[in-house]
């Protein structure tokens, strides 16, 4: 063989070995939508209900800590050192080991990304709203939650969207090394 033969060719890598920090992104910025569009609502509704609307901070009730965890949740791009590596180890621990071992339904793809989400996002919103009081805290819990479920139900849909478990089951793999 001569020095100037070139790169060796490289095994093709495969869908899921790519998708685990775009997937974590994607999560973090549904997180940062859905939080942007529940705190506009919730602004549109606390106007139109005569009071100014502003922010959840210092508000010690229910709904402050509500408004706190949709803004912590709007900014959560802000943070994204934190959130992508924590939203990538979370869920690539979880519905990432599912093609793995033969899971190929789309249902607990959905399940479980509402799960780590709503853990996730109203885990540290509730931390968060701790600083408000109980109340404040339950109300970043519950809104933090949802906001969680959604963002974390829409990318276990985009999880297994790109991945596709069942075909990749079904694929033969010919390579020899």
């Amino acid at each position: 063989m001569s020095d100037n033969a070139g790169p060796e060719p490289q095994a093709p890598i495969s869908p899921a070995a790519n998708t685990l920090p775009a997937y974590a992104m994607a999560a973090c910025v549904a997180v940062a939508i859905i939080g942007f569009l529940l705190m506009a609502l919730s602004f549109t509704l606390i106007g139109l209900a005569g009071q100014a609307p502003g922010l959840a901070v210092g508000a010690g009730d229910f709904r402050g800590g509500a408004l706190l965890a949709a803004q912590l949740s709007a900014m959560n791009f802000i943070l994204f050192f934190i959130t992508v590596p924590s939203a990538a180890l979370a869920l690539g621990l979880s519905i990432g080991r599912f093609p793995y071992r033969g899971i190929t339904a789309l249902t607990p793809y959905l399940r479980w990304g509402a799960i780590w989400g709503g853990i996730l996002v109203g885990g540290t919103t509730f931390v968060f709203g701790w600083f408000g009081g109980a109340a404040s805290a339950l109300g970043a819990l519950a809104c933090g939650g949802v906001i969680g479920l959604l963002a974390g139900a829409f990318c276990g849909f985009l999880f297994h969207a790109i991945v596709q478990p069942a075909r990749q089951l079904t694929q033969m793999d010919v390579s020899v090394f």
